[in-house]
């Protein structure tokens, strides 16, 4: 853990979810209230991610400023945190334009609430997915960040939203059923979640061994294809390219500067 044990990626994460809560304990006539502390609660991940990349080392291998909890050990899943030199600047780059886009949607008028809290939910999933070490936690919030992102388009977004977002939202399922799946077989084969253990075992796959029925050439074939495709969507690239221009077109302005920006 960096800074002399203090929980800076935790902070980082989790300041937005406590910001959408707060936003839904404020009354509707308040508009400007949960316009703008929507934007403050925004701009404290923003200086946190400064702090980060002043105080990260480049010239250190490996994840830095880590945390690692207990969590599920009955699956020896745990709350495991750090970044390295290609999240740091990932996690600046969403803490930089989230409060840009919160502050060009002060435009919005119809359901405030429940549009400046799923953005801060969706800032909080973009943070965990740039910072998760375990695989679980990983997945946890990949899922966290692609909910958000479903009802902005849906409820926001321009005339043609329902189709757009009922094409991102079966694309993307698509994807989370397929990572699931190959989530699973490498933890059948390794017995662990941890991300840093699967790439430091670079055999995981021992001659003989067996995932459920499949043999290991055949479960390492399936993980690969399942996390391929999975990202392949998500990036998203041909020819699982197709729900990205209705999802750009249809969405909300600022919901755009995220896809196109950091989910992308």
């Amino acid at each position: 853990m960096g800074l002399n044990g203090f929980p800076i990626l935790s902070l980082i994460v989790f300041v937005p979810i406590l910001g959408s809560v707060i936003i839904l304990f404020i009354p509707n006539k308040y508009e400007k209230a949960i316009k703008w502390t929507a934007l403050g609660v925004s701009l404290i991940p923003l200086l946190l991610s400064v702090i980060l990349w002043l105080n990260y080392d480049s010239s250190l291998p490996g994840m830095q400023f880590t945390e690692d909890y207990r969590w599920f050990p009955t699956i020896n899943s745990r709350y495991r945190l750090g970044v390295d030199g290609i999240s740091v600047p990932m996690i600046f780059l969403t803490a930089l334009l989230t409060p840009a886009a919160i502050l060009y949607s002060f435009g919005i008028k119809k359901h405030l609430k429940a549009y400046f809290a799923l953005f801060l939910m969706l800032q909080m999933g973009l943070f965990g997915v740039f910072t998760s070490l375990d695989m679980v936690l990983f997945y946890v919030f990949w899922e966290i960040g692609l909910v958000p992102m479903y009802f902005l388009i849906y409820i926001w977004g321009s005339d043609n939203r329902r189709y757009a977002a009922l094409k991102f939202f079966i694309f993307t399922l698509s994807g989370s059923v397929l990572m699931l799946l190959a989530i699973q077989v490498m933890y059948l084969a390794t017995g662990t979640f941890s991300i840093l253990e699967w790439t430091s075992n670079l055999q995981p796959f021992r001659e003989g061994f067996k995932v459920w029925f499949l043999d290991s050439s055949v479960a390492r074939q399936l993980s690969f294809w399942a996390f391929f495709i999975a990202f392949a969507i998500k990036v998203p690239i041909w020819p699982f390219h197709t729900w990205l221009p209705d999802a750009h077109t249809e969405a909300p302005t600022a919901g755009s500067m995220l896809l196109a920006g950091v989910l992308l």
